[in-house]
């Protein structure tokens, strides 16, 4: 497998973000897309060693388009220069949280883990009240030494320790978050060998698993808003 073309594909649709660029390089975001998914593919079976659960995720289901909404945003090139996919018991839904992948070339990729969504309330109050009932857990996922080593807890936060949380709570840094993720960047070049690429992969997202298996215990039972 190779990812040179992909990487190329991708740079070259960041020089050229318009429509008329895209449909007329068709075929070739038809060829990259196909070596996304079988890098995914791949992915999945070597996560499977550690986390069965991803096993029956079928490639082509956990992708998200290139497309942007631009609606909101000042930036409006039409489309985003970047392969993403979510790999979870439940494919891309952000819950339950799995191992997420983005190539974007230009040392944007990277792979990540945890809640990054923070539009839903729930989540975000079942996550919280995880938390302060089991802080001293939270405590030994984040700060192992497997952990720490490669990730910091990011995520959208409030000024101060929302009500119904006590203020001196050990973990009040991280009862004000609204979300709780973990990124680990990816240079372009170590993408150029897919073999080894999927090995260093799998080992970094085994080792946010933790992290993944402490918020997926905290959001058990949570259902996504009905459209």
């Amino acid at each position: 497998m190779d990812l040179r073309f992909m990487i190329e594909y991708l740079s070259d649709l960041k020089e050229h973000n318009d429509r008329e660029w895209y449909h007329a390089h068709k075929e070739a975001y038809k060829n990259a897309k196909l070596s996304f998914e079988e890098l995914l593919q791949d992915l999945i079976l070597e996560i499977g060693k550690f986390d069965s659960s991803v096993l029956p995720c079928a490639p082509k289901n956990l992708t998200f388009k290139l497309v942007r909404d631009t609606r909101f945003s000042h930036d409006k090139s039409p489309y985003n220069p970047a392969f993403r996919a979510h790999i979870s018991a439940k494919g891309k839904l952000p819950v339950p949280v799995g191992y997420y992948l983005m190539i974007k070339p230009g040392g944007q990729s990277f792979l990540g883990g945890g809640l990054f969504a923070d539009m839903f309330k729930e989540a975000t109050a079942m996550v919280r009240d995880h938390i302060s009932a089991a802080p001293d857990e939270w405590d030994s996922i984040i700060h192992a030494l497997e952990f720490q080593e490669l990730f910091t807890v990011k995520g959208t936060s409030l000024k101060n320790v929302p009500k119904g949380y006590d203020k001196e709570h050990p973990q009040a840094e991280f009862l004000k978050f609204k979300s709780w993720y973990v990124e680990y960047f990816i240079k372009d070049e170590e993408l150029y060998d897919a073999e080894a690429f999927i090995v260093q992969a799998a080992g970094i997202f085994k080792r946010m698993k933790p992290f993944n298996d402490y918020l997926n215990r905290a959001l058990v039972g949570f259902e996504m808003p009905k459209r």
